[in-house]
């Protein structure tokens, strides 16, 4: 097929933004915004962190900052209950399972996940019924291998069921290496994440369930008569760290995804594999701030606005207005904003009908000639054929159009 590539200047987004149709040529660039003059030093590598692997990835884009070995396969021992977190979550918000149901307390959750085994607990009693919501403060806040199994059993009907639904969420969110064969992360064969994974399915837990994601934040609860402390210490050290949850076993090492918001900019460090507490809690923090500090996020586009309005053939307008369907949003080094460039690739030959919301073309983001992003351009309306008369006119017309004559839809 052949394109049309249309080339923007990366700070003619303002002009954009407020819904200026992008024509063929290359708009111009608005004055820059005023701001004191301070020189822009070299951005430093992200600090050396102790974990086998690790990311840094912005809340706002989803964009990977920095890392190191995102994609190994290691064990994620309780930070597994973020992911059971999300699906009973899920399940609440499409009305299967309610907060105020009472679980009951079964043998298998009482004893795999409470007394008898060195995991953590929630300390729940045997056949006693818990409410939903509160089994949830006390798998988030205390880590209850308990109540986690629990949650699982009442949402699916038992663990390993409970375990096909992590699973498939997973793979909804794009989590493509991980494998889950429990709900509380305690140690068995085959049940492993990575940590690009953990941070896309953070992300998703922060945007989807907000008030759930909260639940992260609270710095202890009391269940049972015991009165527990949240793991995180970072809680307790940085009051911008709102979440998110702690993992350790023997094997998996001391591991956090952790959670902070400055402004109206939020970062997400995924810690695996650290060496002690105090460990995980220092390298999540330092890679957070690396973030706040040395990346900054701009709006490109306006969702919903045209960004080109091409020629439309056999239709019964003469343009298509194309767009994006959401915000464009890109998280890029401080000083490199300016580097930018936004090209967008759409058909030569534009023939209706389209339906609103179908993708036409693609726009593509660069830094430095290296890919950042590519989102696709859809039609902001309907756009109908026209009428036998006005179709055979610019069938017509095509010929003289271009040298080969299109193809015709029916």
């Amino acid at each position: 097929m052949n394109l049309i590539r249309r080339t923007l200047s990366s700070l003619a987004v303002a002009a954009l933004v407020v819904g200026t149709a992008v024509a063929q040529q290359t708009p111009p660039k608005p004055a820059p915004v005023p701001r004191p003059v301070t020189p822009e030093a070299p951005v430093p590598p992200p600090p050396d962190v102790d974990g086998k692997s690790w990311v840094l990835m912005d809340y706002a884009t989803g964009q990977v900052l920095a890392s190191k070995e995102p994609d190994l396969r290691v064990e994620p021992a309780s930070i597994t209950k973020v992911m059971t977190d999300y699906v009973v979550s899920a399940e609440v918000a499409n009305g299967k399972i309610h907060m105020a149901d009472p679980v009951n307390i079964s043998e298998n959750a009482w004893r795999s996940g409470g007394a008898g085994t060195d995991g953590s607990t929630s300390f729940l009693k045997l056949n006693s019924q818990v409410p939903l919501k509160d089994l949830l403060y006390g798998m988030i806040i205390q880590s209850g291998n308990d109540a986690a199994i629990a949650l699982a059993e009442h949402t699916a009907g038992s663990e390993s069921a409970f375990a096909n639904l992590m699973n498939a969420y997973a793979k909804q969110l794009g989590m493509t290496n991980s494998n889950f064969q429990n709900a509380s992360g305690y140690p068995i064969a085959n049940h492993y994440s990575t940590a690009r994974d953990i941070a896309i399915l953070s992300r998703a837990l922060i945007h989807d369930f907000p008030e759930d994601y909260a639940i992260s934040a609270v710095k202890d609860f009391e269940w049972n008569g015991i009165k527990q402390h949240n793991r995180n210490l970072l809680l307790w050290r940085d009051n911008t760290v709102d979440g998110i949850k702690t993992g350790h076993t023997a094997a998996a090492g001391f591991c956090l995804a952790a959670s902070a918001k400055q402004g109206d900019s939020r970062m997400i460090a995924i810690v695996m594999g650290s060496t002690n507490e105090k460990s995980r809690a220092d390298a999540a923090l330092a890679l957070m701030n690396y973030g706040f500090r040395f990346y900054e996020t701009h709006k490109l586009y306006d969702g919903d606005k045209p960004l080109a309005t091409p020629k439309l053939w056999k239709g019964q307008a003469n343009q298509l207005s194309l767009g994006v369907a959401d915000n464009v949003l890109v998280t890029v080094k401080r000083g490199d904003y300016d580097k930018l460039k936004a090209t967008m690739d759409i058909p030569a030959t534009l023939v209706a009908p389209f339906t609103k919301g179908q993708q036409v073309g693609t726009l593509r983001l660069t830094l430095d000639g290296q890919p950042v992003q590519n989102v696709p351009l859809i039609a902001l309306s309907d756009a109908p054929q026209a009428g036998f008369f006005g179709r055979l006119w610019d069938s017509i017309m095509l010929w003289f159009h271009s040298d080969k004559k299109p193809d015709e839809k029916k």
